[in-house]
């Protein structure tokens, strides 16, 4: 099959995605298809909740939640006052932090490239279609050049399959957690990684995620992520 052929299937994919799980599994097919480290989708709400899908790990994604690293992201600061696709050489990297944050992510598996294309929505929504790889500067100017409109046309598919979602969620607020789903959801609030949540509970590890996979459908959340700021949000836990 010809390269653009596979490229118009994975759209099709996207455009009759109906859930995360499905741009979950998109995020993989187009990591594949690009040869990539990475492909990550990530956007905040008209209501200012973070939520999205990718292929970073989840112990990687458990540490930046642990950290609050979206304060000093450069990614994320340097993107959100940036209306074009940015490369991330041409984010500023020099303070402490910023170092700091690059080399753990690097130690996480998050290559030395990047490719971020900023999204702005309805109602304050802003969105990051994002690429990751690990190569030299001159093979990543090469992949931009090469894919570079197709990349800014997969993130507004993203995009728009985000507001479908965001309109179309209607979660039950009378449902309540159970003392488990509670203890699980207060738990990953204050830092603590899934592996952490079992040892402290006595439980195992595949058990946390059964509490954490109905407290995320009760609050209607899409990840869980969102499902923490919506239990916050909502006084159903007490961090």
């Amino acid at each position: 099959m010809a390269q653009k052929e596979r490229l118009e299937l994975l759209l099709q994919d996207l455009d009759s995605a109906q859930n995360l799980e499905a741009l979950q599994a998109v995020t993989v097919e187009l990591r594949d298809y690009f040869d990539v480290l990475h492909v990550i989708y990530h956007w905040v709400d008209s209501l200012g909740e973070q939520y999205g899908c990718g292929t970073y790990s989840g112990d990687w994604v458990d540490r930046y939640l642990e950290k609050n690293y979206l304060r000093t992201d450069p990614v994320i600061i340097g993107c959100f006052q940036r209306f074009h696709p940015v490369d991330w050489k041409q984010l500023d990297w020099s303070s402490k932090a910023a170092r700091q944050f690059q080399k753990e992510a690097m130690a996480y598996g998050v290559g030395n490239q990047g490719y971020s294309i900023p999204i702005r929505g309805p109602n304050g929504q802003f969105a990051l279609f994002t690429l990751n790889a690990s190569c030299d500067d001159a093979a990543w100017a090469r992949f931009i050049e090469a894919n570079g409109h197709d990349l800014i046309l997969i993130g507004h598919f993203f995009n728009r399959k985000a507001l479908e979602f965001e309109a179309t969620r209607i979660p039950d607020h009378n449902q309540s957690l159970s003392p488990r789903e509670v203890d699980a959801m207060t738990l990953l609030a204050q830092g603590l990684s899934r592996a952490q949540v079992a040892e402290k509970l006595s439980i195992s590890e595949h058990t946390v995620r059964v509490y954490i996979e109905s407290a995320r459908f009760k609050l209607g959340a899409l990840n869980t992520t969102h499902a923490v700021a919506r239990a916050i949000g909502r006084g159903l836990i007490v961090v």
